[in-house]
Parts: structure tokens; C-alpha cells; sequence
């Protein structure tokens, strides 16, 4: 029984190399395909946007890694980022380094706990990105009055519930945040929970909101390529 399982694993995964690599046969020369570290995740970002060193990623994202906390959190993850920026760099996760601005994908696939396996909700889901999304009016509050509080003037554009695919369920939020003092940013962020309940799969797209509003058909294809499939086991 249990070498059925890893096969049809095997079996689907091959299936998802294909899809990817058979779409990349028709436009390569556009498009970049990304798959996730689980092997059930891929997107593309335009083949101009230049992946990001994973070492200053990383470093982003966990803090110090000769930490211990960060290298457990880093265990449990895999992520990957694209700038469109000629020079990458994770800087440009939350906010651009120059004017004109170019979009900024980051994709993280997170191995959930026994505890967060059983508080996982379509809010937890709106949250797994990198700010929060879904908070009370009087902690958005506290957090906007502080100083030391980089990110104001929260604005939700876009919430939507994606279609359930196979027991995958999903989540499309898309928000304004004012950043650092600079100019307002746009995130794009989709959000999936696995069929099993045990990985949260997100992609985070930033540009500044004019960006966004520029380039909008250009990053909805991006995420609109967000897929999870479900691997039968």
C-alpha cells in the first residue's frame, strides 16, 4: 500500500514537471517556471526578472541564521524570490530601492506544525504572507501609532476565496501598505492550504501602487500561474 502512495506521488509530481515544462516549450524565451520545494507548487515570472541570491533571502526572511530559531524555521520552509530589478536584491521585498519601480515576487511553501495544522483557517491563510492582513481594529491601531511600526495606512482592495481544487483550498488578497515613508505599495498575495492540511503555499507579489496599477495585466498572469495540485496518497 504504501509503495502505491509514493508512486502515484511520483506519478503526479511527473505529471506537474511536465505541465511546466511543456509550457515553457511555448514560451521560454518569456517565461520563468518555478516549481516549489514540495514538488505540488509552480508559477512563472517573466524571464527578464533575475532570481535573488538565497543566502540574503534567507537572511530576510529568518533573521540571523546562525540562530537556532532561524535555521529551524528555515527547516521547515522553502523559498525563492524574483526581481525585476537588473540587480536582484531581497531589499526589494517590501520596498523598491529606486524610482521607477519594478515588481517583486517572493514564494514560500511552509511545512505547518501539529498545532498550526489544527488552527489553520482561510484568515491564517490571508495572514502567511509576510504582513498582517486580517487583524482587530484596535491592534491595527496600536500598531500603525508606533514608531517602530515600518508599515501604515493598511487599504484591503481585493478578497476573494478561490475555487476548492481537490481539497486544496485557497485565498486571494490583494492590499495597500505605506512603507518606510516612501511611496504607497501594492502586495498581491495568493494563499493555499495542501489537501493534507500539513504545507501553506504563498505567493507574494510587490510593486508600488502605481506600479501595480501599470503593470496590473502583467502581475495578475503571474498570479493567476499560482497553482497547488494534489498529490493522492
Amino acid at each position: 500500500m504504501e509503495r502505491t502512495r509514493v508512486g502515484a506521488r511520483l506519478v503526479v509530481a511527473a505529471a506537474i514537471a511536465v505541465l511546466v515544462g511543456a509550457s515553457a516549450g511555448c514560451g521560454g524565451a518569456d517565461f520563468t517556471y518555478v516549481m516549489g520545494g514540495d514538488g505540488q507548487s509552480y508559477f512563472k515570472v517573466p524571464a527578464s526578472w533575475r532570481k535573488v541570491d538565497q543566502k540574503s533571502l534567507d537572511e530576510k526572511i529568518f533573521g540571523d541564521m546562525s540562530s537556532a530559531l532561524a535555521q529551524a524555521e528555515k527547516k521547515l520552509s522553502w523559498t525563492v524570490a524574483y526581481d525585476g530589478f537588473g540587480t536582484p536584491s531581497a531589499d526589494h521585498l517590501l520596498a523598491p530601492a529606486a524610482v521607477p519601480d519594478e515588481p517583486f515576487a517572493f514564494a514560500m511553501v511552509s511545512a505547518l506544525t501539529e498545532a498550526q495544522r489544527d488552527q489553520v483557517s482561510l484568515n491564517g491563510l490571508r495572514n502567511a504572507g509576510m504582513l498582517p492582513v486580517v487583524v482587530t481594529d484596535e491592534l491595527r491601531k496600536q500598531m500603525e501609532e508606533s514608531a517602530a511600526y515600518p508599515f501604515k495606512g493598511f487599504e484591503l482592495l481585493h478578497d476573494e476565496v478561490l475555487p476548492s481544487d481537490n481539497g486544496v483550498r485557497g485565498v486571494h488578497v490583494v492590499y495597500n501598505f505605506k512603507v518606510l515613508g516612501g511611496p504607497v505599495q501594492t502586495f498581491d498575495q495568493t494563499a493555499y492550504l495542501a489537501a493534507d492540511g500539513t504545507r501553506v503555499s504563498v505567493l507574494l507579489i510587490r510593486c508600488s501602487a502605481t506600479c501595480y496599477r501599470e503593470r496590473a495585466g502583467e502581475i495578475g498572469k503571474i498570479a493567476q500561474s499560482f497553482k497547488v495540485k494534489r498529490i493522492p496518497g
